[in-house]
């Protein structure tokens, strides 16, 4: 296989990219692959733009570590095509495979992969002496980005004298260190404890913008995607069921299986009548009606015929008096109530059947206690069901 430009044959820009085609710095299309003839993604197609942020997020086995491996050349897929800084790097098409090695890519695996018989200052200036730059550009290019993530006096220390979060800022600082075109990062705090894994995730969000890296970050953590991402593409069963930013995919979620990765959220199943002019809908779950917020196109239904709605644990409000001009407003009762120190979550019966919600202990409610349930009519979300199960 050959390398090739976006430039046709007749040497002509290609129409996508002379178009500007989202200005994206990295883009993959109808991307499929396989392990031992089994499909793990399905014609993925998403796009990265130059300095952002993007996670691939989703459980194991979604194909998220599959694409990026895809993107590294670590993986051949069976299709698709995928385009850095407008060079072609794979295309089943026209036959392109352009090696690993020479895609000027960085990556970062879940195992840190640092050398162990060689020492931090080692470890770092690899890349940059395979890539034959000078003795005093290597050392000043190592000093700082070992300032970048902290590690500046252990630049002489053996590897083996590292902890595994200081391996993993090695790791960091060595994908860094020759400036690659981009950076793709492959669950790599997930062998961290959890209170290192928050922090790094913190550093790691702060050296992506000193860097201003393009970076694809793979995780099956939902709160690491949301706080360090620009863009999320949430995956399941190796393909893309939802792509947006962080408070666009909690807030909006498009189907069940991204309302129930993605934070805590009610699902109801019931009836759904929509407004033919686009407006709010009216959504019917028990004894209740619940107006909600409108879309643009009918969800997919059950298999059953039912219609999906989801309402965030977060935004239904408690309280101990009704407001009278309030709409989706009505009688609860606290079932249970769990304690969690800075908050409390709540589990109520009302007349839609059993709720779950997220409150803050300042003004605590009793277990037994009657109050009044109030689920903002923006807040209550029509989705689709999943593709297996929908009709």
């Amino acid at each position: 296989m050959v390398e090739a430009s976006l430039a046709t044959p007749d040497g002509q820009v290609g129409a996508a990219a002379a178009a500007g085609e989202s200005q994206s710095f990295i883009e993959v299309r109808d991307l499929v692959a396989a392990y031992g003839g089994a499909l793990a993604v399905r014609g993925v197609r998403f796009s990265v733009r130059k300095g952002e942020q993007l996670s691939l997020l989703g459980p194991s086995g979604c194909g998220k570590s599959t694409t990026l491996r895809c993107v590294a050349g670590l993986e051949t897929p069976v299709s698709g095509e995928i385009v850095i800084d407008g060079r072609v790097i794979f295309s089943s098409k026209l036959g392109i495979n352009v090696p690993t090695e020479r895609r000027d890519l960085s990556m970062v695996f879940q195992s840190y992969a640092i050398w162990p018989h060689m020492t931090v200052f080692e470890n770092i200036a690899y890349g940059l002496k395979v890539r034959r730059r000078g003795r005093q550009e290597t050392r000043q290019r190592v000093e700082e980005v070992l300032r970048m993530v902290g590690m500046e006096e252990y630049i002489d220390q053996p590897a083996t004298n590292l902890s595994g979060g200081q391996q993993q800022r090695v790791a960091l600082a060595r994908s860094y260190a020759y400036v690659p075109k981009a950076l793709l990062l492959d669950e790599p705090l997930s062998n961290l404890d959890a209170r290192l894994r928050a922090r790094m995730r913190d550093e790691l969000k702060e050296l992506q913008r000193q860097f201003g890296a393009t970076t694809i970050f793979v995780t099956h953590d939902q709160e690491e995607a949301m706080a360090i991402s620009d863009r999320i593409v949430v995956m399941s069963k190796g393909v893309i069921e939802q792509e947006g930013g962080p408070m666009e995919i909690y807030d909006t979620p498009r189907t069940r299986f991204v309302a129930d990765f993605i934070g805590a959220a009610n699902i109801l199943a019931g009836g759904l009548v929509e407004d033919p002019a686009g407006g709010p809908g009216v959504f019917t779950v028990g004894e209740a009606t619940i107006r909600c917020a409108p879309r643009l196109k009918p969800p997919r239904r059950t298999a059953e015929g039912r219609h999906l709605l989801a309402v965030r644990t977060v935004y239904p409000e408690l309280q101990r008096r009704p407001q009278p001009t309030q709409e989706n407003q009505w009688p609860a009762q606290i079932r249970r109530r769990v304690l969690l120190g800075d908050t409390v979550n709540y589990t109520v019966d009302w007349p839609g059947g059993e709720l779950k919600v997220h409150g803050f202990p300042r003004d605590l409610l009793a277990e037994g206690e009657r109050v009044f349930l109030h689920i903002p009519a923006e807040r209550a979300l029509p989705i689709d069901a999943d593709l297996e199960t929908a009709s």
